[in-house]
């Protein structure tokens, strides 16, 4: 299931802080980077089975008290650092519930088997006959 369809930014919390880097003026006295923080334990709209794989997936975006973090700030407006990060929310919570596809067990084809020994072959006889001018 995807999560924008589930309104999980509800259950979320805004903070918005001065952003770093270029914006003269408007960097210094007005907070744009927006920080979205949201509380997987707490979480009543999660199961407990899509908190598990969430903790285990995004061990790293989650703090110790169990707050999936992510924050924007590539806009020089608030509002569309808020749209931005709450996109980044969604897509990193639809990227962790995607399961990956089992490796079908193959074998090499006979042609592929015989180039390999072939490509060796051609190796072998330029390798021997360097030997063959150093002596």
């Amino acid at each position: 299931m995807q999560f924008s369809t589930r309104n999980i930014h509800k259950e979320a919390e805004f903070k918005a802080t001065r952003s770093s880097g270029k914006g003269g003026q408007n960097v210094n006295k007005v907070s744009t980077k927006v920080e979205v923080r949201l509380n997987i334990n707490d979480s009543s709209l999660l199961s407990e089975e899509e908190k598990e794989i969430i903790r285990k997936k995004l061990s790293t975006k989650i703090s110790a008290d169990g707050w999936l973090i992510t924050n924007d700030q590539s806009s020089r407006s608030q509002l569309d650092n808020k749209k931005a990060a709450i996109a980044k929310l969604y897509k990193m919570l639809d990227k962790c519930f995607v399961v990956a596809k089992k490796r079908k067990a193959t074998k090499p084809s006979k042609g592929s088997k015989e180039k390999r020994l072939q490509t060796k072959k051609i190796r072998s006889e330029i390798k021997a006959g360097r030997k063959l001018r150093a002596e």
